[in-house]
């Protein structure tokens, strides 16, 4: 890996995308790497394209990003840090247009789902495009006024389209959290602050064993944040849990809980520990 490929941070989507923007965000001074899929951006990292690779998990309106959780297992991959990044979407025109010329918007459809209120109060007709910033490339290619697209601010700054209304969300909350991927293990000093730990892992073929599994984290006080689930293989007899756990392997409470959990699955693989973002708590 070239000192020029370690200093780039890969991510799905185009220039202006939000992943993007949570790019820009937590490390300015690297090359951003535009990438076609998810799975090309963990390549990129893997083959040594890119250094790091900034990978959306969850957003807090339409849950898991699909596919993500069964790609962060198979990548070879350490999660390094978490970045939260509120969705704030700009209705972007060419340069002169006008909010009252536009007849349609065009983006991604999840976020054409995110502004429905927005769109019906001024009469604008929803086109589906590959993503938002992607739409607002084609918009800003086709010239037409009466044509938008929703995306970020950044894809207007990068496409020179203006904003013709901002902030247009249906829901304030919006926020997509991302997590940082490297190809080297960097864990968080457990003595260094608040620290999360992510890990995958199937049960054991026993009664009650998910039940038994979880205790304990409830025994030792850890507080689990998510757990969810999803088939491995396209099974329905073979389960996988992805968890994310506020605390160091290193506490021991979180030792002993660990401890327990390793009782009660046959496959258990730590994933990532990495500080605790202060998004969590609204800061």
């Amino acid at each position: 890996m070239t000192v020029n490929e370690a200093n780039r941070i890969a991510f799905q989507g185009e220039l202006g995308a939000y992943s993007h923007q949570a790019c820009r965000e937590v490390y300015p001074d690297m090359e951003p790497l535009p990438c076609p899929t998810f799975e090309d951006a963990v390549a990129a990292v893997k083959t040594g394209a890119a250094g790091l690779a900034m990978l959306p998990v969850e957003n807090s309106l339409y849950g898991r990003v699909a596919d993500i959780h069964r790609l962060l297992p198979e990548s070879g991959l350490y999660i390094i840090a978490e970045h939260f990044v509120p969705v704030r979407i700009e209705l972007l025109g060419v340069p002169g247009a006008k909010l009252s010329e536009v007849k349609e918007a065009m983006s991604h459809t999840v976020l054409l789902g995110q502004c429905r209120n927005f769109m019906k109060i001024h009469g604008i007709k929803t086109v589906t495009g590959a993503d938002t910033a992607g739409s607002a490339m084609a918009v800003a290619k086709a010239g037409d006024p009466t044509r938008a697209a929703l995306a970020s601010k950044l894809a207007g700054e990068i496409y020179g389209l203006v904003p013709l209304a901002s902030d247009i969300q249906d829901a304030a909350h919006n926020t997509t959290r991302f997590l940082v991927m490297s190809p080297r293990k960097l864990e968080a000093d457990p003595n260094a602050g608040p620290a999360m730990t992510s890990f995958v892992f199937q049960v054991r073929n026993v009664p009650a064993a998910l039940y038994k599994a979880m205790g304990g984290f409830a025994t030792n006080g850890v507080n689990m944040v998510k757990l969810e689930s999803y088939m491995v293989d396209g099974s329905f007899t073979a389960t996988q849990f992805y968890a994310d756990i506020e605390g160091h392997p290193e506490h021991p409470n979180v030792m002993l809980a660990m401890e327990e959990l390793r009782f009660f699955t046959s496959f258990l693989k730590v994933l990532g520990v990495y500080p605790r973002s202060a998004a969590r708590d609204g800061r």
